[in-house]
């Protein structure tokens, strides 16, 4: 009997078992189910803390570009105010057009300045590697930053990456580089220049800058840069095009040079210009330097004086007397005057055509004195005797060349009739190009003095306001009278020297 109860017991109990292991089965996989999303909640949760971290370090250091950039902006604004009355530190001309508003970035927003082909451009100094601070010689020009050889250059690449890749990214930001730089159609741009005395190159222009590459142009369109074409059918293969620098060096204020109405060294061209030459010295005396140069300096070519191998041939067949240092001398000594910001005028021996100065760094101020009618220089000539109508052909053939040349090689035509007139038209052109390179100055800034530590600033304005009076008391009539603050002497017996009655 007792062993029929231990069976009972023993399949009670496992029965008992039984159920626990498929209560434990029918509840495991809730339990997993809900670890599982215990384990998603937590990393959905880690996820979103490192983006809420990642996300304020974005914001942080957005705030610390943004605080940067204000302070860059700042310091570059405060030396651009202390550029204004900085000196010009040399002057060029450019071979490219520019616009500032397309290109804004600038270390001053709003302050890039925009210019044309062949205009002129006044350096105050190297702010840094992309950007010089300069203006723009013209009336009423702002002073702001003007983008460095290497900024260009840049700009050339992306655009030209830019026209490679013009298919596929038209639409993009780099697209507006095509309207930032543009070059002149005409192919007499001119090239670098010589190095100006003490003009440091590292600063300023790069002479041999664009030589692996290919010039700034624009032949086709606004938006393109390519090189200027060739003059004439001659095979590119056998001569290597010359390449056009952004810049070319020119004298800070361009030398007026005077041409016509005929040759110079016979009376009426020498009459007439020295009476030009007169008026000037008189009517901007203290503004005008008139100097007279005797080297043919239309030999101060760049492609001469840059090349050696030119340069000694030239200076073997040279018959003249002026060789190429001497001529490289004048172009020094013409650049070192214009450093003045004076009135630079050229009395040129050798000089009776535009052409022969286009090729060279002066960029000058080109005066065409014309007699529009010949017979009224052909009786001009003649009534200063035989010795002059003996050369009568000369001149003759010298002013037809004059008056072929198309008004664009001439800065000022003079073809008025009376010499007054003519006067006042040049004294009007140069008073206008000296207002475009001499900007007002802005006004100085007052400081006031600064009180002394063992004054207070009460007792400093007490004194200003007290009357100086002498501090000796007034003589006997008939002393002769000091200035207050001097030392009052008296001799033996006490009685000053001016009190002393004759004995």
């Amino acid at each position: 009997m007792s062993r029929l109860q231990d069976v009972r017991r023993d399949t009670t109990y496992r029965a008992m078992f039984a159920r626990k292991g498929s209560a434990d089965s029918n509840y495991s996989q809730p339990s997993s189910d809900l670890s599982l999303d215990e384990e998603r909640e937590n990393l959905r949760r880690e996820t979103e803390r490192q983006a809420l971290s990642q996300l304020e370090k974005a914001r942080s250091s957005r705030r610390g570009a943004g605080g940067f950039r204000r302070r860059t902006e700042g310091q570059a604004l405060v030396t651009l105010q202390k550029a204004l009355t900085k000196p010009v530190a040399f002057s060029v001309r450019t071979n490219v057009a520019y616009d500032g508003s397309l290109d804004d970035d600038s270390p001053v927003h709003g302050s890039a300045i925009s210019f044309d082909v062949k205009d002129f451009l006044h350096i105050k100094e190297k702010y840094d590697n992309n950007w010089w601070i300069g203006r723009l010689v013209k009336e009423g020009a702002d002073v702001g930053f003007i983008p460095s050889p290497v900024k260009l250059e840049n700009l050339r690449i992306q655009q030209k990456s830019c026209k490679l890749h013009s298919k596929t990214s038209s639409s993009g930001n780099l697209g507006m580089i095509n309207d930032v730089l543009s070059n002149s159609k005409s192919s007499n741009s001119r090239g670098s220049t010589p190095p100006t005395p003490g003009l440091d190159l590292d600063n300023g222009i790069d002479s041999n800058l664009g030589e692996d590459s290919d010039s700034l142009g624009n032949s086709k369109g606004k938006t393109s840069i390519t090189t200027p074409p060739a003059k004439g059918k001659k095979n590119p293969f056998f001569k290597k095009q010359e390449n056009i620098p952004p810049y070319d060096v020119v004298p800070s204020m361009r030398p007026l040079v005077l041409v016509g109405p005929s040759l110079k060294g016979y009376e009426v061209t020498d009459m007439m210009q020295k009476a030009l030459f007169d008026y000037i010295k008189h009517k901007f005396e203290g503004r005008v330097i008139i100097t007279r140069v005797s080297a043919d300096i239309s030999l101060a070519k760049r492609s001469l004086l840059n090349n050696p191998s030119k340069r000694a041939l030239m200076e073997r067949s040279n018959s003249r007397s002026s060789c190429i240092a001497e001529v490289q001398a004048e172009i020094e000594r013409i650049f070192e005057l214009a450093r003045t910001l004076q009135l630079v005028v050229l009395d040129c021996d050798t000089i009776n055509h535009p052409s022969q100065l286009a090729k060279t760094s002066l960029a000058p101020i080109l005066v065409y004195l014309k007699i529009s009618s010949p017979k009224v220089l052909q009786r001009l000539i003649k009534s200063r005797g035989k010795s002059q109508s003996r050369n009568l052909n000369v001149q003759m053939v010298a002013a037809e060349k004059l008056a072929q040349c198309p008004p664009e090689m001439f800065d000022v035509i003079l073809d008025e009739n009376q010499l007054e007139d003519a006067c006042e038209h040049i004294a009007e052109y140069l008073e206008a190009y000296w207002q475009a390179t001499h900007p007002p100055l802005p006004p100085p800034q007052i400081q006031r003095p600064l009180p002394s530590p063992h004054t207070s600033p009460r007792s400093n304005h007490a004194q200003g306001n007290l009357m100086r009076t002498n501090s000796t008391p007034p003589g006997p009539p008939g002393s002769v009278a000091r200035e207050p603050g001097y030392p009052r002497y008296t001799d033996e017996r006490g009685n000053a020297p001016g009190n002393t009655l004759p004995q």
